[in-house]
């Protein structure tokens, strides 16, 4: 059975201040709601996303797309919606068999790597890229539930980025205490880091997940309409998670079969990030119909 690392337990109550942010340990979350769907997609496209000793998670003759959007109300660093674009994966020097890493997640190092990363507040930024290397970037936002529909909308520069709407179940009573490994790149670095869950959940699968996930006309994710993205094999809706991001970071150098002509993102683009909590404004650009 799952549990916490002692260490975590050890140091609760005490407090740390790393590049500039204080905040009390361990990094909780709690009384979030958030919402996820998972979509098929092309296998041997979703490769072009990963990096070298990272494979997609095959489900039978496809890989996986999976977006999650949680409405951080409770956090140690102030509120935020955060905004995951991700591709299910393991870590090893081949790719794992079909359907076995959902099973054995450890033994594979089943995670999801990172696409994009949006959220809400300039300190989410700093702390997230700097401490955790994850891809985040201040992006205009929102969370909505309206009866029993689930929606988040992510723009920048006035367009419209993606937009996610799911229908949400209609019981949230399943029980899942898990760690959820993220995998992203920073630095010229492959980053990963964990978060332990201990929350309720509802699921539907299969004909019974109803979602939709529109790629608008922003440039950043227009190399996403590549994936085949099919239709949802699952949708979950989490009323209020619980969470602990684990202190407990890896990285290893990202490798090429030759060098790199352009630099990584890397320090410069943190270093002179203040801890403000303020959000951009409300993301206003119209969603279509139906998708390009």
């Amino acid at each position: 059975m799952f549990c916490f690392p002692k260490r975590i337990k050890q140091y609760a109550g005490r407090y740390s201040l790393v590049d500039g942010i204080p905040f009390k340990l361990p990094v909780n979350t709690s009384n979030s709601p958030a919402l996820m769907v998972i979509f098929p997609i092309n296998e041997e496209k979703a490769k072009q996303f990963l990096p070298h000793g990272i494979h997609p998670f095959r489900l039978w003759k496809k890989a996986l797309l999976v977006v999650t959007v949680i409405n951080y109300k409770d956090t140690t660093i102030g509120k935020y919606i955060e905004y995951s674009i991700a591709i299910a994966c393991t870590h090893g020097e081949k790719p794992a068999p079909r359907l076995l890493p959902g099973i054995f997640m450890n033994f594979f190092k089943t995670g999801q790597y990172v696409i994009d990363l949006p959220v809400s507040s300039e300190v989410s930024v700093k702390g997230g890229k700097g401490i955790w290397g994850m891809p985040k970037h201040q992006g205009h936002l929102d969370f909505k539930i309206e009866g029993n529909k689930v929606s988040s909308q992510y723009d920048l520069d006035g367009k419209l980025v993606t937009y996610v709407e799911i229908e949400a179940p209609k019981n949230t009573c399943i029980p899942v205490k898990t760690i959820a490994s993220n995998y992203c790149s920073f630095r010229g670095m492959l980053m990963k880091s964990d978060i332990l869950l201990n929350t309720k959940f509802g699921l539907n699968v299969f004909s019974k997940a109803k979602a939709r996930f529109v790629i608008g006309d922003h440039p950043r994710l227009q190399a996403m309409k590549q994936l085949e993205i099919g239709k949802p094999l699952a949708t979950m809706f989490l009323p209020s998670i619980n969470g602990t991001l684990d202190d407990h970071i890896e990285s290893w150098f990202l490798d090429y079969e030759k060098l790199p002509e352009v630099a990584p993102e890397g320090l410069e683009s943190i270093i002179n990030l203040g801890l403000s909590e303020e959000w951009l404004s409300p993301p206003t650009a119209p969603i279509p119909d139906e998708q390009d």
